[in-house]
């Protein structure tokens, strides 16, 4: 991250918060990323259990978005800046896009359940990071982000099993 503009300072008595804002966009990159392949698979599903998976992942894809701002205020409460960009975004993500023109359903909640458990990695960085700079807003906030993308990861489990 480059320097902050200065128009952009944020008040706060938090130190050292580079580490965390930077953990916060990667995990905000892949936040992105990973909504845009689960409604891009919401779009794309089919078979025998097309509504079922359809609405679970356009489920999944709103609670993803709705996390978003909230990673990107983070990262603004740190006094640090946050992403600007589709590029930024493809900059930072760890999770890959899937651009085949037909993925199966058991492949497609097969790839979102590793991506979300990818994402809860990423979230264990943003702890890590955030106790590291004593930074107790982003320790207990990223808490609720691991419950969810775990949760996502459980729905996609079970929802694969066979018989």
């Amino acid at each position: 991250m480059a320097d902050i503009n200065p128009a952009l300072n944020t008040p706060t008595d938090l130190s050292n918060t580079r580490s965390v804002a930077d953990a916060l966009n990667a995990s905000l990159a892949d936040c992105y990323a990973l909504y845009l392949k689960t409604k891009n698979f919401h779009w794309h599903v089919s078979g025998p259990h097309f509504r079922d998976y359809h609405l679970m992942l356009d489920d999944q894809a709103a609670q993803i978005l709705g996390v978003t701002d909230a990673i990107a205020e983070r990262v603004r409460k740190t006094g640090n800046t946050t992403l600007r960009s589709i590029g930024d975004i493809s900059r930072r993500q760890t999770i890959a896009d899937n651009d085949k023109d037909f993925v199966d359903a058991a492949a497609m909640l097969a790839e979102l359940r590793e991506d979300n458990l990818k994402l809860v990695e990423s979230f264990r960085v943003v702890k890590d990071a955030a106790d590291d700079a004593k930074d107790n807003a982003t320790s207990g906030i990223v808490d609720e982000w691991t419950d969810q993308a775990e949760e996502r990861a459980w729905f996609l489990f079970e929802a694969s099993r066979k018989g």
